[in-house]
């Protein structure tokens, strides 16, 4: 049964990407603190592990086939988040939980109220 709501929480969150680019991220990390018991540390580490495999191919090729793609900045970006990646998960490690925990909820706060109240 965990196992099919594991499965709803990847559509949700693959429907939303899709529909708003928002990062999987946004929905899985709460989701599975929350619904799931994982800890901060558990969920963020979860949901970086779903993007080994080339999970956002069909919904970018959806978005290449419509013209609304960048690729070659998407190779730079690609680039930055691979080393990004490495030296933020090796910061985070010493990190408590709820002091981790706090930081999500604090930069998403921000990035809700810069999206709300900018033009």
């Amino acid at each position: 049964m965990q196992n099919f709501l594991f499965v709803c929480l990847g559509l949700a969150a693959g429907i939303l990407s899709g529909m708003l680019g928002i990062g999987g991220g946004v929905i899985l990390i709460p989701a599975l603190v929350f619904l799931c018991g994982f800890t901060q540390h558990q969920a963020q580490g979860t949901t970086l592990a779903i993007l080994v495999p080339p999970i956002g191919f069909l919904a970018a090729l959806k978005y290449y086939q419509a013209g609304n793609v960048k690729l070659a900045v998407a190779v730079f970006i690609c680039a930055g988040f691979f080393i990004g990646g490495l030296i933020g998960a090796s910061l985070v490690q010493n990190l408590s939980d709820p002091i981790l925990k706090k930081m999500f909820g604090v930069f998403l706060l921000i990035v809700a109220l810069h999206t709300i109240f900018t033009k």
